[in-house]
């Protein structure tokens, strides 16, 4: 189940957004498992006292984006690693990281920080099957 899913309402993005990126993160951070039930939209409403519509549309759009699928009648499920690489998705990842690596560069940070963040970033990471570039 979800540990946790933290929700600023101070924050200007939208709550729903807010909540799939938590479980993105929780997902690629390997704290949640391929195959594992998602609560159902109406616990995880309870418990975060959010909209079930709201819940429902970050639920949505992590299936959509291939994060999750669902088992009519049974639920919401973490989908596995995708085994084919979305070359167009890939080049949109890469052109972000470019661009903050960029930024951070611009502002002054040492190239050994930025290195360091994200050879962190990718330990922390679940395997995912090999090395695709």
């Amino acid at each position: 189940m979800i540990s946790i899913i933290a929700i600023d309402l101070r924050n200007p993005k939208p709550i729903y957004e807010q909540i799939k990126d938590n479980i993105k993160q929780l997902i690629i951070t390997g704290a949640l498992k391929p195959d594992e039930k998602l609560p159902s939209v109406r616990e995880l409403a309870q418990t975060t006292s959010i909209n079930p519509n709201t819940i429902q549309k970050a639920y949505r759009d992590l299936e959509s984006d291939g994060f999750i699928y669902t088992v009519s009648g049974r639920g919401n499920f973490v989908a596995p690693s995708p085994k084919n690489v979305d070359s167009k998705r890939l080049e949109e990842l890469y052109d972000i990281l470019r661009a903050a690596v960029g930024e951070l560069s611009y502002l002054g940070a040492a190239q050994s920080n930025i290195i360091e963040i994200v050879q962190n970033t990718i330990s922390r990471s679940r395997p995912q099957g090999g090395n695709k570039t």
